[in-house]
């Protein structure tokens, strides 16, 4: 066999570009380079290593010379040490430069820090969260601090706002919900946030639109689909997980009074302020995104919601073989209740109700357990909401219980300004722990 000779030329080269001006790194390995040779001197030294001098002269006659000047007890000792000291001097000054390089933005103060935490991440469970809408994005950011294995799912039916416009000019899917999963999984997720929803202003057609979305539509335009585009954008954000759409159709929401009106479109249906009966969607039955089926058979747990329970969580559902995926699972499967009802869709809604209606829309019984807001709200805030037609979702244990469920009951709710939330990070907390003490039970 022919040698490579092109191998064989290159390799050198890549060897010495180490040895350029102004890389700050040669003087400290040399500096660890002679801290080992001042180890070795003083181990020969201390321990009388006579042959050794011998063998090379050179060592030897210095050797001599040293254990003349000073006894080897004392001088072997010394050399050990001053070596060590210089071999953690180079090498902690090397690190320090190659650390700069390696995390100039990570939240981890050294490497050691980043590497651990690297480690710890990819080594979580691999977690599928079903849902979309401001629910979702919130749950995302807490549980990317317990597992880097992470995948989204996210709706598709939006028809309103700046993603409603895309999706109607440039056709394709709504980009809203992706762009605010992808923001929540990004490391720098504060600044990306505020650029992301940035929202531009005035009288041109960009007024409404948000940066993010028109970043993901030119994103879809230069990689020629959805699904690159998208791949293409974690990337570029450097997220912890994946963001998957539930399918790559144009599908469009439509649901059922109980006045006996049929609604079409998304942001119509909650606008109609009626009760809902039935929910649909055209085209009836799509293709789920292979990659979405896929990320359902590989996970370990699967959490589904939060969010608006027939805008953001059921579309999901309206995919044949998503629900079909999860229901082979035997894993934990757990789903969020929203805290409080929503005009709209689930007004005078207990947690039983948002059980019932997602059995409903996907035919069987896909969840095993649901969560459920401990503490109410402030009663200022159920003022507030009272107002709008909104109230706290209360729990009908005996009703869930009968359904097969397990309630977990916990306090994951965060208020500010009388506007109440789920805790990103009390909520991870909780996903976490239940799911630690009841995975082997599944099996």
């Amino acid at each position: 066999m022919r040698p490579n000779y092109k191998k064989l030329y290159t390799r050198p080269k890549r060897w010495m570009r180490w040895l350029r001006p102004g890389l700050f790194v040669k003087r400290w390995m040399f500096l660890s380079a002679v801290g080992i040779f001042a180890v070795g001197i003083g181990t020969m030294v201390w321990l009388k290593l006579t042959p050794v001098f011998y063998t090379v002269r050179f060592v030897g006659n210095l050797l001599n010379w040293i254990t003349q000047l000073v006894p080897n007890y004392v001088s072997g000792p010394l050399a050990v040490l001053g070596g060590l000291l210089l071999i953690v001097w180079g090498q902690t000054r090397t690190l320090g430069l190659i650390t700069e390089v390696l995390l100039p933005a990570n939240g981890e103060d050294n490497l050691w820090d980043a590497i651990a935490n690297h480690r710890r991440l990819h080594r979580g469970p691999r977690i599928v969260v079903i849902g979309g809408g401001t629910g979702l994005s919130t749950l995302l950011r807490g549980l990317k601090h317990y597992s880097a294995n992470i995948t989204a799912i996210v709706t598709v039916a939006d028809d309103g706002g700046s993603s409603g416009r895309l999706r109607r000019e440039m056709g394709g899917i709504p980009p809203g919900d992706i762009r605010n999963c992808l923001t929540a999984l990004a490391d720098e997720e504060k600044l990306l946030t505020e650029l992301f929803q940035y929202r531009f202003e005035g009288s041109s057609g960009l007024s409404g639109h948000s940066f993010g979305n028109l970043f993901l539509s030119a994103m879809n335009e230069i990689t020629g689909d959805w699904e690159k585009a998208i791949a293409a954008s974690s990337q570029v954000l450097a997220i912890r997980g994946r963001v998957l759409p539930a399918t790559l159709s144009d599908v469009s929401l439509w649901a059922t009074l109980s006045d006996g009106r049929r609604i079409e479109g998304e942001s119509n249906i909650t606008k109609a302020r009626g009760s809902i009966t039935e929910i649909g969607c055209l085209p009836a039955a799509p293709p789920a995104l292979p990659q979405a089926v896929e990320a359902i058979n590989g996970a370990d747990y699967i959490v589904i919601g939060p969010g608006s329970l027939y805008t953001s969580i059921i579309p999901n559902l309206l995919v044949p073989e998503l629900v079909e995926a999860i229901a082979a699972r035997r894993i934990p499967c757990i789903y969020i209740c929203n805290i409080m009802t929503e005009p709209g869709e689930t007004q005078s809604y207990q947690v039983s109700d948002h059980i019932q209606a997602i059995d409903r829309a996907c035919g069987r019984s896909l969840f095993n357990a649901v969560l459920v807001q401990k503490k109410l709200p402030s009663e200022a805030a159920i003022e507030r909401y009272r107002k709008e037609g909104s109230t706290p979702v209360t729990l009908d244990r005996k009703t869930v219980i009968d359904s097969g469920r397990r309630i977990v009951i916990a306090n994951v709710m965060s208020e500010t300004n009388h506007a109440v939330r789920h805790d990103p990070k009390r909520l991870a907390r909780v996903l976490v722990k239940w799911y630690e003490r009841t995975r082997g039970s599944w099996q």
